[in-house]
């Protein structure tokens, strides 16, 4: 494996990027998983990509999980008349009514926002350009007085973040996708627009157990069930564009370093995304503060980091991928010369699995172990020992594929295929591995976590010294 880096990169594939040639390319310069939006395109063409990404993955011999994100309820006016201009302090009523919007009033097809909308409601349209206030309600109508005013045009996002929706966490088109992505043999689906656990548990009743479920944080109702939501959740992506939309700007950032300390405290991991890199979509280079954003998501101990269009639809995507690496592997290089910048040391847990996880992490760095070795069925034993932050290699032996390839989301996880079933026969399969990789040489020394009686899922409860 050429990328050694611990934070890893999920990138969006599109028309572009989802060719095997480019795909190979963006692997090699340091991609880990890619997730496909069905916010845009077809199944067909969801289906040629999963396909291709397997090819792939063959050819190349290490694995690439394959995120399914589904679109989630979606929210946008009717269409508008052309140049239409909101002026501050003008009234404005949204109506149920199926009529050609002006600067007057506009269709707004969703009867679910009229049930729950109440005075003093803000609604905000086109990702937040435009800004009203709910200043009167009726049945099927409502006005509001324009905050901030600007252009109004056709099928323009809706956003309500001061009340939580009652709407279905997945609607019949997610549904739809839902069965194809998995029946596609997809690694993780992503629910957007979460509000409540509940959401959440409702898509794991469907998806039993064949995906993990990322939950994406971007509505801030949910940040009011958040622990809860993160303790359904399998993993949870911080999705700061819908976020940033509904939440003042200011307050984000610390909304960030918040939901990433929840999700480390817990062992769930964690994606940061979206516009980490947004100005590549057009130009070759990224901004230095777009770089300090990467890196500070480094600092507080992502497992991973994304990419939107920079890679679906952007002019420079194999460049977007590359320098990401790059600040990525900076950053951790600084993060093993000074640790103190890095993520916080957490709280163990009261359970021998956590307890053992940190005892070996501690055991490894104070004998200056080659690496940390960890056997799993599942994938629970390598989130935990993950979730410590060991400054060394973590080499993850697994006998399920696709447990390997939910990995490839992990902090750090190197995850291997194991053949051997035997306990003994699999360590010596793991220390002939770790040489073969030069990841450790002769005279060195790894740590090896395992469960007894071994291959029994749930069972980590030892630590073993072998030498190279």
């Amino acid at each position: 494996m050429s990328n050694v880096n611990c934070t890893k990169i999920l990138a969006t594939i599109g028309d572009r990027t989802g060719q095997a040639d480019m795909l190979e390319k963006l692997v090699e310069s340091g991609v880990n998983m890619v997730r496909l939006n069905f916010s845009h395109g077809t199944q067909e063409e969801h289906a040629a990509r999963v396909k291709t990404v397997r090819a792939v993955e063959a050819k190349m011999g290490r694995p690439i999980g394959i995120l399914a994100d589904l679109q989630g309820p979606k929210y946008r006016i009717g269409t508008v008349r052309d140049g239409v201009t909101l002026v501050e302090g003008q009234d404005f009523i949204f109506t149920l009514d199926k009529i050609e919007g002006d600067d007057r009033q506009v269709h707004l097809p969703h009867e679910d926002i009229f049930r729950v909308i109440l005075p003093k409601t803000t609604i905000l349209m086109d990702d937040g350009k435009l800004r009203l206030t709910v200043t009167k309600v009726g049945k099927d109508e409502f006005t509001a007085k324009v905050i901030t005013g600007g252009p109004l045009k056709s099928r323009k996002g809706v956003n309500v973040p001061d009340v939580v929706l009652d709407t279905k966490p997945l609607t019949p088109k997610d549904l739809a996708d839902l069965d194809f992505a998995l029946a596609q043999g997809v690694d993780g689906i992503a629910l957007s627009f979460v509000q409540r656990a509940s959401d959440v548990i409702e898509a794991k009743a469907i998806v039993k157990g064949r995906a993990f479920v990322l939950s994406k944080i971007e509505k801030p109702a949910a940040l009011d069930d958040i622990d809860d939501i993160i303790a359904a959740s399998d993993a949870i992506m911080i999705a700061r564009g819908d976020l940033g939309v509904e939440l003042p700007a200011e307050i984000v950032p610390s909304v960030q370093k918040k939901l990433l300390r929840k999700c480390r405290q817990v062992g769930k991991p964690v994606v940061v995304a979206t516009q980490m890199l947004e100005s590549m979509i057009e130009a070759p280079t990224p901004t230095r503060a777009e770089a300090s954003d990467v890196a500070n998501a480094v600092f507080d101990g992502a497992d991973t980091v994304m990419l939107s269009a920079e890679t679906a639809a952007g002019a420079y995507p194999l460049e977007a991928v590359s320098i990401m690496a790059r600040i990525v592997a900076n950053t951790e290089s600084h993060i093993a010369k000074h640790p103190q910048d890095g993520p916080a040391q957490l709280q163990v847990e009261p359970s021998v699995y956590h307890a053992v996880a940190q005892a070996a992490v501690k055991l490894a760095v104070d004998i200056e172990a080659a690496a940390l070795v960890v056997f799993t069925a599942t994938g629970n034993t390598a989130v935990r020992v993950s979730r410590e932050r060991p400054q060394l290699p973590l080499v993850v032996m697994t006998p399920e594929q696709d447990v390997q390839r939910k990995l490839s989301m992990l902090w750090g996880a190197r995850c291997y295929l194991q053949d051997e079933t035997d306990y003994e026969t699999a360590v010596e399969e793991a220390r002939r591995l770790i040489l073969a990789e030069k990841i450790g040489h002769t005279g060195q020394q790894i740590i090896v976590v395992a469960g007894i009686p071994f291959g029994k899922s749930g069972s980590t409860n030892s630590m073993r010294v072998v030498d190279l």
